[in-house]
């Protein structure tokens, strides 16, 4: 079954905010990316996912960007790697100091990753303590699969992370892409978010297709942003694909109005201002 999405389907993808809820509540979130060269990918999806409702978000960057990322917003909470790239020693470090209670976890914005053992390791402990958990960018490499098969994981690659990721080209032609998407989410028991024009989200059963046609979003952190996203749904809603298309619509309105406000020249922070807004008309509470 493939649906296109529509504003009346993703209300019902995003849970209503308790009146009386408490701080941590409304979601527990973990972002952990960051390199010497990629020092904005964990703060763009940190923000996004404060923008989309999360109460709090762990930033876990390696210890040379610390500094930056604290220095760049004081609503962050910021936790070091010990080693400037994910090594086996700094994943089981990491795996002692963040809160035992998270509700979800992205990895892999600007990550640079030294052993991909390291990135086994961590995801297998994370994966232990049931939280919901989506990989981008350098989390997506073929070793990977095992581990996440049938664990319920959402990946959010773009054409080229995808070839990578399933050692298969993405096709051009929309219903081969749809084809393509679901075949491999079914035969990994995952949810894919597949990033483009039109962005495509399955399970290998649920199919929904969120076209946004925008030239401007070839922009540089965009994607980071929609992980953010991504990891701010999941930590209220423990339905991937639900979350994963509730996020990628929010994240393609956002991309619209900072495009009809900017044009052609949009940033990735123009969409964290446009979050908001994007997902009000979503907003209920019980």
């Amino acid at each position: 079954m493939i649906k296109t999405l529509q504003p009346a389907v993703v209300k019902n993808f995003i849970p209503p905010r308790k009146t009386t809820s408490r701080k941590g509540e409304n979601g527990k979130v973990m972002v952990l990316g960051g390199s010497y060269l990629y020092h904005g990918a964990p703060i763009l999806s940190s923000l996004a996912a404060l923008r989309a409702g999360a109460d709090l978000v762990y930033t876990c960057v390696p210890k040379i960007n610390v500094a930056a990322t604290r220095a760049y917003s004081p609503n962050l909470i910021v936790i070091p790697l010990v080693d400037a790239k994910l090594t086996r020693g700094a994943a089981r470090k990491l795996v002692g100091i963040i809160p035992k209670e998270l509700d979800s976890a992205t990895i892999g914005m600007g990550l640079g990753i030294q052993d991909r053992e390291a990135l086994k390791m961590l995801v297998k402990d994370l994966l232990d303590r049931a939280l919901m958990l989506s990989l981008d960018a350098s989390a997506l490499v073929p070793e990977i699969l095992p581990e996440i098969k049938d664990k319920k994981v959402t990946v959010t690659p773009h054409a080229g992370e995808f070839k990578r990721l399933f050692g298969e080209p993405v096709p051009y032609n929309i219903k081969q892409r749809t084809a393509a998407v679901q075949k491999h989410a079914k035969e990994n028991g995952i949810t894919i978010l597949l990033k483009g024009p039109t962005d495509i989200i399955s399970d290998g059963t649920q199919t929904f297709l969120n076209p946004k046609n925008l030239a401007s979003m070839t922009v540089g952190g965009t994607g980071d942003v929609l992980s953010g996203v991504v990891a701010a749904m999941l930590s209220k809603n423990r339905k991937p694909t639900e979350a994963a298309s509730a996020a990628a619509f929010v994240n393609g309105k956002a991309g619209a109005m900072a495009q009809k406000k900017n044009g052609l020249h949009i940033v990735a922070t123009d969409l964290l201002d446009f979050i908001p807004a994007a997902i009000r008309p979503f907003d209920r509470t019980k």
